[in-house]
């Protein structure tokens, strides 16, 4: 697996095939990132089930400032260590080994705000609703941030209060789904 485009392109990303992972396919990435470039420059990004990190290394790629990864298998982190390292990009990162509500916890306590949440958790964990709303609950989103999530199910409520579903579409059997911020 590659960084397919940006600053960094072409720099193989370990992690790929570690256990209970499930890396986003090239052509979904590509497709994904042409919808959400517009929002690229200077972010702020969360890569909250980050496995082996291919969205938050491809946001910084193009355009991001700056990443937290979290995962909670110590073999990814370990795995984003090591490529950030490699790739040179450490002061753009922060990698985090929680659980995610903890991770969710650690970023409402320290006020932080994001511009991009990439959300790609275990198919089989259907908890996006929730992130989303913790997220909105504790003014985790810059005016204007989307979310963007990976699901093997079209799940997701279409109208979240607070967010409005801007993208949808299908790639064999997954879904992204992007939702924007709105001025409430």
């Amino acid at each position: 697996m590659k960084i397919i485009s940006g600053t960094l392109k072409g720099r193989k990303i370990d992690g790929f095939d570690i256990a209970g992972t499930r890396p986003t396919m090239d052509r979904v990435k590509e497709s994904l990132f042409s919808m959400i470039n517009p929002y690229l420059d200077n972010a702020i990004c969360l890569d909250l089930f980050a496995g082996s990190g291919n969205l938050g290394f491809e946001a910084i790629s193009n355009g991001a400032s700056f990443c937290y990864f979290n995962d909670k298998n110590p073999k990814c982190t370990a795995s984003i260590k090591k490529n950030t390292t490699s790739f040179k990009i450490n002061s753009s990162v922060k990698i985090l080994n929680l659980d995610y509500q903890k991770c969710l916890e650690y970023l409402k306590d320290d006020g932080i705000s994001l511009d991009i949440v990439f959300l790609d958790p275990p198919y089989r964990d259907e908890c996006l609703n929730e992130v989303i709303d913790f997220l909105l609950e504790n003014d985790l989103l810059k005016d204007n941030a989307i979310v963007v999530c990976e699901v093997d199910n079209n799940y997701l409520r279409e109208e979240v209060h607070g967010l409005e579903m801007i993208k949808s579409r299908q790639y064999g059997d997954k879904f992204i789904i992007i939702y924007k911020k709105t001025s409430l």
